[in-house]
């Protein structure tokens, strides 16, 4: 259909969008980059004139195709910047395709933090929340439990508004909003929560798997942000507690911060990976070594340089959200399920926890969370590994992360979420011709 088009008109195809880990692709129709609320509305509505539909997509974290269309892309590049600080409300207002890192870095330079963040921050900030992003708390949740306030462009053009509270503007819209995987309109503005600027010591140590799970509880509550990274194949694990100091700051010497996040988290890993996939045989001893290789350290910093990392290897992702009781049990069955599969597993399973929460959507919707995380790097066969995690996470009531590779619809997806049909009605009213649908959102919300 478009390479038809750009014959007819003359104008060239637009080009192939990939997303980061470049296993979901789009060929829209047409692609706009606004600068205005106002332009953006122009767009949807030309989009929803022309019967076609839109989709906003940013640095393309997602690795899923939820922002995928054959209609017209938006993307936010010129939608950016910080447009309001209100200290007495202690609130920041930025437009939608504000990189998260662009964010943490200019609310430092005035003295303010988000309280908590996921562990990368190159996603713009309507990406982030819109799939439910989220780091790991005891006590505090997601990017979008921090929000405040939103804007978007709903599908007739128009702009609306909504908040917290009690007197806020749209709240049934609010409640759902936070995380709409796009399914209800494009986001302009976010007002998130921020607090004045604190620091937190990260204390990183390995241990041992059945020492981790025999005090996953204790952990998980004895520490203001708890997470660990288990090795397969191996018993070995590397946990990391953030806490909040009085200071004074004592960050990373930038010669040893530099060797462990850039050389052995990337630049060796990376080679690691690679012979992994080549040969498969040789992952397991591989994974003793990197399970060995990362020290213990501590060091105090500001918030957004704890809780985030580079990370420049590339891979795909399952993660699943289980009530916090099953977590134990389910990490269990998971080392069981590799131990005796003959799996090669050649990526750490990642372990975070979240508190309870009341966005409709929300992996942590009513219930206290734990997430468990399995990767595998970029081009290595995933399949089998992730249907067998899959299928552990479902038996215990789990949620799949919006943002990643699961093979539920919207039939298991209802029986998890209490508040899926208050979702789907609100997506009836505000968007019934489904200009922001396309096929992954049709298998995930239904028609």
């Amino acid at each position: 259909m478009t390479t038809h088009t750009a014959r007819r008109t003359g104008r060239p195809a637009p080009p192939t969008w990939r997303n980061w880990a470049g296993n979901a692709t789009a060929r829209p129709l047409r692609t706009s980059a606004p600068s205005t609320t106002d332009a953006l509305a122009e767009v949807v509505r030309r989009a929803a004139e022309d019967g076609l539909t839109v989709k906003a997509a940013g640095t393309g974290h997602s690795f899923t195709p939820v922002a995928a269309t054959e209609g017209v892309l938006i993307r936010p590049d010129r939608l950016t910047g910080i447009r309001r600080i209100d200290r007495g409300a202690g609130t920041v207002t930025v437009a939608a395709g504000t990189p998260l890192k662009r964010l943490n870095e200019a609310l430092a330079a005035e003295g303010l933090s988000l309280t908590n963040m996921g562990d990368i921050m190159e996603q713009t900030v309507s990406g982030a929340v819109g799939t439910g992003t989220h780091g790991t708390g005891r006590d505090s949740g997601s990017l979008a439990a921090q929000i405040r306030a939103l804007e978007m462009v709903l599908a007739d053009g128009s702009v609306l508004r909504c908040s917290a509270g009690e007197a806020g503007e749209n709240p049934d819209v609010f409640a759902a909003a936070r995380i709409g995987l796009g399914a209800l309109g494009v986001i302009t503005e976010i007002t998130f929560a921020v607090e004045p600027l604190f620091l937190l010591t990260a204390r990183e140590e390995p241990m041992r798997l059945e020492a981790v799970l025999e005090d996953f509880d204790h952990l998980a509550r004895g520490n203001e942000h708890f997470e660990f990274y288990w090795f397969p194949h191996t018993d070995r694990c590397v946990t990391k507690r953030n806490n909040r100091s009085g200071g004074p700051a004592e960050p990373l010497p930038r010669l040893s911060g530099w060797l462990e996040d850039e050389l052995l988290s990337n630049g060796v890993f990376q080679a690691a990976c690679s012979v992994g996939r080549a040969f498969p045989a040789a992952v397991p001893g591989i994974a003793r070594i990197a399970g060995r290789a990362l020290s213990a350290r501590t060091y105090t910093d500001i918030p957004y340089k704890v809780f985030t990392s580079p990370r420049r290897v590339r891979f795909v992702e399952m993660e699943y959200a289980l009530p916090r009781e099953a977590a134990v049990e389910a990490l269990r069955e998971l080392r069981a399920v590799v131990d005796r599969s003959g799996l090669r597993v050649n990526f750490p399973v990642e372990v975070r926890v979240a508190p309870a929460d009341d966005i409709t959507l929300s992996t942590a919707s009513g219930r206290d969370t734990a997430y468990i995380a399995v990767h595998v790097y970029r081009g290595t066969p995933h399949e089998r590994y992730f249907t067998a995690a899959e299928q552990i996470m479902v038996a215990h009531g789990g949620r799949p992360h919006w943002g990643k590779l699961h093979s539920r619809d919207a039939g298991y997806l209802a029986e998890v979420y209490p508040r899926f049909a208050e979702f789907t009605a609100l997506r009836d009213r505000l968007d019934p011709d489904r200009v922001f649908g396309n096929d992954h959102l049709r298998r995930v919300l239904g028609d």
